[in-house]
Formats: structure tokens, C-alpha cells, sequence
């Protein structure tokens, strides 16, 4: 099983890699379908819900290949107008993402798998995708309608959620909304990898931890480093400075800034506030509550993540803003 897992893994890399090293459009469908469908078995592990997730994840990948499909002969065959085509290659890779308004698969199949995997969604399985989109000629109007839905989405779909992976695929959607402006030129990638590493350093605290709900944070036995490590997760992944997270938005920030689109800014930042509510939401309970564990008892295991994550959230801006000096 380990092997084969491996060798999946191995393909899904292919194929993305495929996809960004190729020139033409058929050649980053291929990859596209190689990924595909070498995510679904990783997906797979026996479970009724991995089973669901794997067929969510087939349909919605497959129409969008379809409308990507569809749209890259239409370039070839038909004197189509260029503005189509690029609406319906847009609308495809959007599909794919999942962002708004064609994210309602996004959470749901979140919610049936395992933290690796959701990992592996919200980061690797979006590079090809938006590597795509930077490279098509985009509508503006058609782009700041899809950015300013997932950001609200992301928000409004997260308030009032339970269930973590969930409120991460939700928090995932509000981040694409921040990348999808950078697509105009090549800063997403650097939005890209700073939501990565915050991301894998989250996913890797919940899977150690083993939760899957808010109320289970409540009766967590945590020293009290732990519990400020994983509140520093949090207000990175919510943008707050100084932590890593704030880099990646005042990318954004700079960006639009330098483009003029003040007004989409403006909403983006407000909704990047209220994002914080519901990552505050996880920590307070926790950090309030009290529990009964030995505060001297400590152990190199326990100490080894939380020690990563503050190195990761604070040494990794200086390191980037060293590189402009």
C-alpha cells in the first residue's frame, strides 16, 4: 500500500509538473487529467467517505476538463471570438480551484478526508490551475467578480462552521480570492508558497493533535508554548502582523495598489478582518480554559512542532524582506 501510494504521489507531481512546462494547451489538459487521476486513489482508503469524496472530486474535475475541453477546440475549429473563449477557459479552471461562485464542492469533500490530503488540495492541486490562468488572457471584469465572491464566501461560509476542515476549505477559497488579482502578473507565486508553508504547518498541528471539530479543541491537554504556537498559526493564517501571513497579503496589497483597483482593496482588506473572528473563534476557548497536566513535565517531542512553527511564522519574513535590501 505504501508503494503504491508513493508511486500516485510521484504521478500527481508529474502531471503538475507537466502542465507548467508545457507551451500548448493540450499538453496542460494532459497534465491536468494525469494529476487527476492520480490524486483520486489517494483520496481512496476504504471509508464510505473517501469513497464519496473520491466521486465529488472525479464529477467536478471531469466537467471541468469537459468546458476546457470544449473550449481549446472551439479555438482551433471555429472563428470564435476571443473574449468566449477566455470567459470558458477562465470559468474552467475556477471549476478547479474551487472558487466562488463554483466552490460548493470545495467543503464538502474537505470534510471527508484526511488532514494530508486536505493539505494537498489547498495548496499542490491549485498550481497547475492557476499557473493556467496567468497565462490566459483574463477578463477584468470576469476576474474582480470571481475575487471579490471567494472572498466573501470564504468569510460568510466560515463563520458559522464547526467542523475545522471545513473552516479551513472556506478560509482556502478567501486565500484564492487574494491570488486570483496576482494572476495579471507573476506575484501569486510568491502568495503561493507563504500560504503553503503557514498551511502545512497548521495541517500538521491538527493531525498531531487529532481534531477534526472546534468543541474537541475545548479538551485538549496543552502546555502553555503549545497553545501560544498554534494561536501564532492562527493570526498568520488570518494575516495578522507580524507574521508570515501578513507578508503574503501586503504582496497583494502592493500589487493592487500599484494596478489602482483601491475600491477592491478596500473590500478585500474589511473581509480579511472579519476572517480573523473565526480563527480567534478556535483559540479563545482554548486559551481560556483551564487544564489539569503537569506544566513541568515537558519532553523534546512534544516541544519539536511548535518550535518549527515559530521559526517558520517569524524568521521566514526577515529572510524574504532581506532579499529587497
Amino acid at each position: 500500500m505504501y508503494k503504491s501510494s508513493s508511486l500516485f504521489f510521484m504521478m500527481m507531481i508529474c502531471g503538475t509538473m507537466i502542465t507548467i512546462s508545457s507551451s500548448n494547451w493540450i499538453s496542460m489538459w494532459m497534465g491536468l487529467e494525469l494529476n487527476m487521476m492520480s490524486f483520486i486513489p489517494l483520496i481512496y482508503n476504504k471509508s464510505n467517505k473517501s469513497s464519496e469524496a473520491c466521486m465529488i472530486y472525479f464529477l467536478v474535475q471531469s466537467l471541468s476538463s469537459g468546458v476546457l475541453m470544449f473550449s481549446i477546440l472551439m479555438s482551433k475549429m471555429w472563428n470564435i471570438q476571443e473574449i468566449t473563449l477566455n470567459w470558458l477557459m477562465s470559468i474552467s479552471l475556477l471549476i478547479k480551484m474551487g472558487a466562488a461562485p463554483f466552490h460548493m464542492w470545495f467543503p464538502e469533500m474537505m470534510a471527508k478526508m484526511s488532514w494530508l490530503n486536505c493539505f494537498i488540495l489547498m495548496t499542490w492541486q491549485k498550481l497547475a490551475p492557476l499557473f493556467m490562468m496567468s497565462n490566459i488572457n483574463k477578463d477584468m471584469q470576469l476576474l474582480m467578480m470571481t475575487t471579490l465572491l471567494s472572498v466573501i464566501a470564504g468569510v460568510v461560509g466560515g463563520l458559522n462552521q464547526t467542523s475545522l476542515r471545513k473552516l479551513m476549505a472556506y478560509s482556502s477559497i478567501n486565500h484564492l480570492g487574494w491570488m486570483l488579482p496576482m494572476t495579471l502578473s507573476e506575484s501569486w507565486i510568491n502568495y503561493m508558497w507563504i500560504y503553503t508553508v503557514i498551511n502545512l504547518t497548521v495541517c500538521l498541528m491538527f493531525s498531531k493533535l487529532n481534531i477534526m471539530f472546534i468543541n474537541q479543541v475545548n479538551s485538549l491537554s496543552m502546555s502553555m508554548t503549545e497553545k501560544l504556537m498554534y494561536m501564532i498559526n492562527m493570526f498568520s493564517l488570518g494575516g495578522l502582523p507580524p507574521f508570515l501571513g501578513f507578508l503574503a497579503k501586503l504582496i497583494t496589497i502592493y500589487e493592487l495598489t500599484h494596478r489602482g483597483m483601491y475600491m477592491l482593496m478596500f473590500i478585500m482588506i474589511m473581509m480579511s478582518i472579519i476572517t480573523l473572528f473565526y480563527y480567534m473563534r478556535i483559540m479563545t476557548s482554548m486559551l481560556l480554559s483551564y487544564q489539569s497536566i503537569n506544566k513541568w513535565i515537558t519532553t523534546n517531542n512534544k516541544m519539536t512542532l511548535p518550535l518549527i512553527t515559530l521559526l517558520i511564522n517569524m524568521m521566514t519574513p526577515l529572510a524574504y524582506m532581506l532579499t529587497f535590501i
